[in-house]
């Protein structure tokens, strides 16, 4: 883990903790509605600790597969994997709406729905 993921994970613990003694205190002096909302609450931050620890796994296994490769590298060929994956000119610019006329993507439109 990342000195960041481990500071994420921290202040995960401390926020469910903090929220399971409010919902503990709820439950003695407090309506039990707020008891319930607040150990609801306190559950969310336990998945964000898990989600966090998935992450770090996912991170260890890409960086065995690919080796040392720098950190541009990687960011690079995110975009261009994602550029090669899109679609014509056209549809960029019209946010995805019009194909050009050569486009193997085009789908044609019935008039059915009109």
């Amino acid at each position: 883990m990342s000195w960041s993921s481990r500071f994420l994970t921290v202040l995960y613990v401390t926020t469910s903790a903090g929220l399971a003694w409010t919902a503990v205190l709820e439950f003695r002096y407090g309506p039990a509605w707020a008891g319930c909302l607040f150990c609801a609450a306190s559950l969310v931050p336990v998945i964000a600790v898990v989600r966090e620890s998935v992450l770090c796994d996912l991170r260890r296994a890409a960086r065995r597969s690919a080796g040392p490769v720098p950190r541009t590298a990687g960011a690079e060929a995110v975009v261009r994997a994602e550029l090669e994956a899109a679609c014509c000119e056209r549809w960029w610019t019209s946010l995805g709406t019009d194909h050009d006329a050569g486009c193997p993507h085009r789908s044609r439109r019935s008039n059915s729905a009109a």
